[in-house]
């Protein structure tokens, strides 16, 4: 599994994004610009020790990163997105893109996806959003069950 966060804002959201990572085998995209240095203080104590697990690129671009992925089905996670995230029959190489967390992914970018790419998680009603590093694990994990948790103990 891909996990990609485009222009990530909060370094310690990022952290535990990057820790999620690590224990899943899922391989982290930072699509740049970042809203902190991949050296902030707050980035290295969210992720721990797992810093050094995970497998991170950095992008310089959407664009950049849309040909580092290329082949790969994307899938953008929107509050905007009408299909639940688990209703999809995920791949190994499946791409799981979230926005940044003060504004979420452009409409550009979603709208650029295939209709049925966009996917949401279920909230109450009246609920604004999840934090971004709940949102990210509640999907990950999903995907990785689906795979029977390949690589798992």
């Amino acid at each position: 599994m891909q996990v990609a966060l485009y222009q990530p804002e909060i370094p310690p959201n990022t952290g535990n994004v990057m820790r999620l990572c690590a224990n899943t085998g899922s391989t982290l995209h930072l699509i740049k610009p970042l809203g902190f240095s991949i050296d902030d203080a707050a980035l290295r104590r969210a992720g721990m020790d797992y810093r050094d697990q995970a497998v991170i690129r950095v992008h310089e671009s959407y664009e950049a990163f849309l040909v580092a992925v290329a082949g790969a089905r994307i899938f953008a996670l929107s509050t905007k997105a009408q299909r639940r995230y688990d209703s999809v029959q995920f791949r190994a190489d499946d791409v799981l893109l979230f926005g940044p967390e003060s504004r979420g992914l452009p409409a550009e970018i979603r709208d650029s996806l295939p209709a049925d790419h966009g996917l949401r998680l279920p909230m109450q009603a009246g609920s604004r959003s999840l934090n971004l590093s709940n949102a990210v694990a509640a999907v990950v994990y999903e995907a990785w069950r689906q795979a029977g948790f390949a690589g798992g103990a």
